[in-house]
């Protein structure tokens, strides 16, 4: 009776054996999580990529390590070996994977996966970003603005790892982020957005005539500055508006009046042709006169 008991309460010979290394690979994938980091380094100089997921004791787990960049994966070691993109820049070993020299087409996502039996164990991230100087920014500065409207100016520059941030300078000042915290631009209403680039006056004011550029700098190598550009604010000329109205008026009642006219005039009247036939009997009449001549 007690050992039906304990054979009900156990199970089979084994079965807590089984169950215990059960609970424990539930408990390895359970406290198993996905380990993230950041890696900068120079382009050209080599780097280390450490494969966190990876434990001495993971045995004969299998290793994968994938490329991500935007929307595309791409594979680095599977199956056991270097894809062919990476087999002669890459050097492979269970803990970590290392390139010679870096560009900045390999900043982006590193993901190492280590699988065992099966089953997912362990993921780890390593985010690389490959510094790069940023390149002199294209400053987009219009040559006039209107007084009281809308007015854009951009700076953008497409080279610098990570993304640069910009400064814009009003006749060699920079302009502060709030322009109310400055004497020299608290008449100014504009809004300066350092990651885009975008310094927006909303309205333009005539104190916002200058020569403009803007600067990049990501802490690598040194800023670099745009060309210098002038933007004129002016008021809107409202006595040209009104000239250029006035004259555009007379001319289409000169035309209108001309059109008239020439109405009148019978210009534009069709002329009747008016075609006749030759009566029977003038033919033969035309017939007996030249019989008589001959």
């Amino acid at each position: 009776m007690g050992g039906a008991w304990r054979g009900h309460r156990w199970g089979p010979p084994g079965a807590g054996l089984r169950l215990l290394l059960l609970l424990g690979a539930l408990a390895t994938l359970a406290t198993a999580q996905v380990t993230s980091e950041d890696q900068e380094v120079p382009e050209h100089k080599p780097v280390e990529l450490r494969c966190a997921a990876f434990r001495s004791s993971s045995g004969s787990a299998r290793i994968e390590w994938k490329f991500q960049r935007d929307s595309s994966l791409t594979l680095i070691y599977y199956g056991g070996e270097l894809t062919e993109p990476y087999r002669d820049r890459v050097q492979f070993s269970p803990t970590s994977i290392r390139f010679g020299s870096v560009t900045r087409k390999d900043s982006g996502k590193y993901i190492c996966e280590v699988v065992g039996d099966g089953s997912h164990i362990a993921k780890s991230e390593v985010n690389l970003i490959v510094q790069v100087p940023p390149g002199k920014p294209l400053a987009h500065v219009p040559s006039s603005a209107t007084v009281g409207a809308r007015a854009v100016l951009r700076c953008s520059e497409a080279q610098g790892s990570p993304p640069p941030t910009f400064r814009w300078y009003k006749d060699g000042t920079e302009l502060p982020q709030d322009p109310k915290s400055s004497p020299a631009f608290r008449n100014s209403s504009y809004s300066l957005d350092p990651r885009t680039g975008e310094l927006v006056f909303e309205p333009v004011g005539g104190w916002d005539t200058g020569d403009y550029h803007c600067e990049a700098s990501n802490n690598v190598g040194s800023p670099q500055k745009s060309d210098v550009f002038r933007m004129e604010a002016s008021e809107v000329n409202v006595g040209g508006i009104v000239a250029a109205v006035v004259l555009l008026l007379l001319f289409l009642g000169l035309a209108a009046f001309g059109v008239w006219f020439a109405h009148r005039r019978g210009y534009f009247s069709r002329k009747k042709v008016i075609y006749s036939q030759p009566s029977r009997r003038s033919e033969s009449e035309f017939k007996q006169t030249s019989s008589f001549l001959v």
